[in-house]
């Protein structure tokens, strides 16, 4: 790319008028189904047609979000957008299901895939893993500070950042609150945003009802870091906002094109931008590394107000057409013969006739030819020169007839699609693989541990193995976990990998696209996590051609949608008890109230308005905002399908408690105290 890409959200068709009316060099859009904002407006297949068609003839590049998690019976219908978009003349489709991917690198090996922000991706690993899987770029995750961002750069990818819009607490793809509370998965474009209502720290004495909101921080700006950010090699900047007014794409949009073009915005521009939406200002702190309480914000009713101040003007700023294309004219006006007009924009062309131009009476002059066809208003197309061949005369009339056909059939021209050609052809087909592991009486039991304290002899003597947190030590090493959250980490992470390896560890798990050839590059034998997100067979296929030995499937499935795993490259498991994470975030939610760390204790966390407490866990350098209860499923295992390990996830468990739910899970046993069964009846929108 030429110069850096300003990437703006439509929502809407009206929304798409303002994005490229603004100056976009790119729009992002979802199609009827399997994208992110299945709220928003969307475009159907001959929406779509048309959006491609108005954009291309105006320089400005489309991308498709298809950037949900797909489950296996879901899987045509995703492959059926895309070809469909393909059809259409999109210029790429950001994803996320790497099952999905591995499919459209064998149906459309010509399309350029992005990787969504929704793959957490953040580290040079993750960067260098999705490459290899097909991907020309990676949206970061929205987390990363300057040097983190800087790091991921000249690996051979390009490199797509979100600049300006809302915040979610959690890490994207690697949150599960609206899902467990409510149904609605934000993996699958259904998010309901519980996080925006009011939360508090738990061990705070304050009412339920008063305005904390512990999970809501305000929308990010990096306008002031602009020319750092393409110093740094970032190629696309992104706006968020599909589910946002017209008025607030335009503001956004023409203000990142200003400074993409060397202009800087005045005041007036600055609080327009704050005004048509915010949520308590805007923040930086991540691009910083400045986090903390400061971070945190709400849409507050000045917020609302101050909206409705901006709308009226932001409307007028793109209710014209602006030129974009340049384009050259030539008129040929020979006695006796039919005018005839050329247009050209340096790639099509087009040629229009009219009326016969005569000899009986003087031509128009060059100059007062060249200004009629220089009147391209409501048009595209910016006419850059014109040149006049012959002498015959003709009405201006008949040139303006002329000038408007022919930009008319260039228009038209333009906007037809580049069809990608989209095949059957299916990826290469991944053996089973077993592991020694596997080999004896099925299903294993696995745990995962938060602390060396937890690994009682109980534990040892009846779990099948054991994953430690990456750096703790014991007299009988198993298994390490990597930490989901690896920012600016990962060099330390792979000292703290090949000491585990050298120090007996055999086995890593794994919940972070970058956490696998980590795992592999130190020898051990990479088990997925829920972080992964697999949902089908073809996502599992792709972590196995990696180098991932098994695999637990999303905690987002029921167990019914499960069944792809009898047939699964590699042997597959089920997270079956803990206090499921609900968030994995960069910015402990304490710390909106300015709780300190060193009086953190296991039952902390935030309680919501109507009282219940979500504990928090801190490891890595990230927090995880934990289910108010744990899931379990001891007592009703013959409910639970044929799986080749479960995973018991142990958090804030005292030791003992972790022995007594591993005997139970080995030997059956009723629950003591509240529990949930999680997603696995009742599934997600």
């Amino acid at each position: 790319m030429s110069r850096v890409e300003i990437l703006a959200p439509v929502g809407s068709p009206e929304a798409l008028t303002a994005a490229v009316r603004s100056g976009a060099d790119a729009v992002y859009l979802g199609a009827a189904a399997f994208n992110a904002r299945q709220n928003a407006q969307n475009f159907d297949d001959a929406a779509l047609r048309a959006a491609v068609a108005y954009c291309h003839a105006r320089n400005v590049r489309v991308h498709l979000t298809l950037n949900t998690l797909v489950r296996e019976d879901e899987m045509d219908a995703a492959l059926a957008v895309a070809h469909t978009a393909a059809a259409a003349g999109v210029d790429a489709l950001i994803v996320q299901d790497r099952g999905l991917a591995r499919r459209l690198t064998a149906a459309l090996p010509a399309m350029p895939l992005h990787a969504s922000t929704q793959l957490s991706c953040h580290t040079p690993a993750g960067v260098r893993a999705l490459r290899d899987a097909g991907f020309s770029r990676v949206v970061l995750a929205r987390e990363m500070s300057a040097a983190e961002i800087a790091a991921c750069a000249g690996l051979g990818c390009e490199l797509e950042v979100f600049v300006h819009g809302a915040l979610c607490m959690s890490v994207s793809g690697q949150c599960y609150l609206s899902a467990m509370l409510g149904g609605r998965s934000g993996n699958r474009g259904r998010c309901a945003q519980p996080c925006r209502l009011p939360f508090r720290a738990s061990d705070r004495k304050h009412a339920p009802t008063t305005d904390r909101y512990a999970l809501s921080l305000k929308d990010l700006s990096l306008a002031d870091h602009f020319d750092a950010l393409v110093a740094a090699g970032v190629c696309s900047l992104k706006i968020e906002g599909r589910m946002k007014r017209p008025e607030y794409v335009a503001a956004a949009t023409a203000y990142y094109a200003a400074l993409r073009d060397g202009v800087t915005p005045d005041a007036t521009a600055r609080e327009n931008l704050q005004s048509v939406f915010s949520r308590s200002g805007f923040t930086d702190g991540y691009y910083t590394a400045k986090r903390g309480g400061g971070m945190f914000g709400y849409r507050r009713h000045e917020d609302v107000t101050a909206a409705a101040s901006v709308l009226r003007d932001l409307q007028r700023s793109y209710d014209r057409e602006v030129g974009r294309v340049s384009v050259t004219a030539v008129l040929t006006a020979q006695p006796a013969r039919p005018l005839t007009l050329q247009v050209t924009d340096g790639t099509h062309t087009v040629t229009v006739t009219g009326e016969t131009a005569v000899s009986d009476r003087p031509p128009l002059p060059t100059e007062r030819v060249a200004a009629q066809l220089q009147k391209t208003g409501g048009t595209p197309f910016v006419m850059q020169r014109v040149t006049v061949e012959g002498d015959g005369a003709f009405a201006v009339s008949a040139l303006n007839a002329l000038r408007r056909e022919a930009l008319e059939q260039l228009e038209v021209l333009r906007g037809k699609p580049a069809e990608i050609v989209y095949s059957d052809k299916l990826p290469p087909a991944v053996s089973r693989q077993e592991s020694p592991l596997w080999a004896n009486e099925k299903p294993h039991l696995l745990v995962r541990l938060s602390s060396a304290a937890q690994l009682t002899d109980t534990v040892r003597h009846t779990a099948d193995g054991w994953f430690l947190p990456l750096g703790e030590q014991c007299d009988t090493p198993w298994g390490v976990e990597i930490p989901r959250g690896m920012f600016g980490s990962e060099d330390a992470v792979r000292r703290e990998l090949k000491a585990a390896a050298q120090s007996g560890v055999r086995y890593a798990l794994c919940n972070n696209v970058g956490a696998v050839p980590l795992a592999v590059e130190a020898g051990l034998i990479p088990v997925g996590g829920f972080g992964l997100n697999l949902m089908n067979g073809e996502a599992v296929a792709a972590y196995a051609a990696e180098g991932l030995a098994a695999a637990t499937l999303s905690m987002e499935l029921t167990f019914k949608q499960t069944a792809f795993a009898a047939v699964s490259p590699l042997p597959t498991g089920l997270l079956l008890y803990g206090r499921q994470p609900l968030m994995l975030t960069r910015n402990c939610p304490r710390q909106c109230e300015g709780a300190s760390c060193a009086s953190c204790t296991p039952s902390d966390g935030v309680t919501d308005r109507r009282g219940v407490t979500f504990p928090t866990a801190c490891a890595g350098g990230c927090t995880e905002l934990l289910n108010a209860v744990p899931l379990y499923w001891a007592d009703r295992l013959n409910e639970v399908p044929a799986a080749d390990f479960y995973l018991l996830h142990f958090t804030v468990e005292t030791p003992d408690e972790c022995g007594q739910t591993v005997l139970a899970y080995r030997n059956g046993g009723k629950a003591t105290g509240e529990i949930t069964r999680g997603l696995y009846r009742r599934g997600v929108e």
